[in-house]
């Protein structure tokens, strides 16, 4: 019975872990996806006009950054756009990313079996006895736990666009994403109003 004891928490210790690092890496591999795509847009565009949009990553908005990067590529070629996560002012950030510390440090306390109230010189309470004798469990509803917090915390619902740091759109002002038409209307007034701009007495 210990043998297969010992075998259910190495197994549920490597599920966890092979759990915590896929999901650690998820914003690594959607940051460098795009810059990829960053690198793809300029292509063959010299030096042309660029748009940033600023989505809220934790609210599902990196599919619909897709199909609007898809959308102004395609009528707009001279147009690089590049998206990114939208960090929300203040606290919250730098508070999620305590958690997601503390989180992985209490895993790996509870998985190795480390009485951390014993450092502190305190009485181990009863939460955490529970924690040690349930690993798996303990493991899962603290990560799922904390992820949630997390992704509260780092939720703005942004969606905020800019053309050659001209701001477009303000989804955290208007409450919603524009319509293609809106934007295209908008994409169109800047360019316009960029093209009026160029000095007429330019040496060549």
């Amino acid at each position: 019975m210990s043998l297969l004891h010992d075998i259910l928490s190495h197994i549920g210790f490597i599920s966890i872990t092979i759990a915590c690092l896929f999901l650690s890496s998820e914003n690594i591999y959607v940051e460098a996806s795009e810059n990829d795509a960053e690198g793809i847009s300029k292509i063959g565009q010299g030096v042309g006009h660029i748009m940033n949009i600023y989505y809220c990553y934790s609210c599902g908005y990196r599919k619909v950054f897709e199909d609007y990067a898809g959308i102004i590529q395609q009528k707009y070629p001279e147009i690089s756009v590049i998206g990114a996560n939208y960090d929300p002012p203040g606290l919250n950030m730098y508070l999620s990313r305590s958690i997601g510390l503390g989180k992985m440090i209490l895993i790996m306390c509870i998985l190795s079996g480390v009485n951390i109230f014993a450092w502190l010189n305190k009485p181990q309470p009863a939460w955490w006895t529970w924690c040690l004798e349930n690993k798996l469990y303990a493991c899962m509803m603290m990560f799922f736990l904390a992820n949630m917090i997390e992704g509260q915390l780092v939720s703005s619902g942004a969606f905020e666009i800019s053309l050659n740091n001209i701001p477009l759109w303000s989804k955290l002002e208007t409450g919603r994403i524009p319509q293609p038409p809106e934007l295209f209307q908008m994409i169109d007034n800047t360019l316009q109003f960029s093209k009026t701009e160029i000095p007429t007495n330019f040496v060549q």
